[in-house]
């Protein structure tokens, strides 16, 4: 009489108790510096030479604004110097100016959660915690303390540079627990634009 051997199948039964199959383990994403957030969606985080295009974007916008306001202070007699004229800092002035880039930073990407500045949104970025949710004015306010002063940029980013390499923080981003990440201009849900030819 030939010997009975076990029907091989996924589930096996051995002295009562049952046996599962191993479950394979989760294909890791291909796509280069994504991250999960709570829900289990896929984050992008942002290129260094995208957000350094928004910053420039937003550098240029507070500057133009900072025009402006000299313009109105110069006819009370007090005359502020152009931020990228370095022969003339003085600290007040310098530390003014380096205030109206910290306030915008700070209010444009803490409003509401958005995340975003004008530089940001032109560049689709936006500023979020690590789990994807929505910062708040505190986390945006500590996460453009080190883009604000122009001093401290240099050593922020080399500090994320060579201490946290491959992870695309700031050492500010690290301290306020945020990251940088793609985000796309979509058509509202239900709604399909239609574009016409040129």
């Amino acid at each position: 009489m030939a010997d009975e051997s076990p029907v091989p199948g996924p589930v096996a039964e051995q002295a009562g108790d049952l046996v599962t199959p191993p479950v394979p383990a989760p294909v890791a994403s291909t796509e280069p510096d994504a991250v999960k957030d709570e829900r289990g969606r896929t984050l992008y985080l942002a290129k260094w030479t995208t957000r350094f295009w928004a910053w420039i974007i937003d550098f240029c916008m507070v500057i133009l604004f900072l025009n402006i306001v000299r313009g109105i202070f110069a006819s009370t007699g007090w005359e502020i110097p152009l931020y990228i004229d370095f022969r003339y800092w003085e600290p007040f002035e310098f530390g003014f100016q380096s205030l109206i880039f910290f306030a915008y930073w700070t209010i444009m990407e803490g409003f509401q959660g958005r995340g975003q500045s004008i530089g940001k949104m032109v560049m689709n970025l936006k500023v979020v915690n690590r789990d994807g949710t929505k910062i708040r004015y505190t986390s945006a306010a500590l996460e453009s303390f080190g883009k604000a002063f122009v001093l401290l940029l240099p050593l922020d980013c080399l500090i994320g540079w060579l201490a946290m390499p491959g992870t695309k923080l700031r050492m500010f981003n690290r301290l306020s627990n945020t990251i940088v990440i793609k985000t796309d201009y979509k058509e509202p849900a239900g709604i399909q634009y239609v574009k016409d030819k040129e």
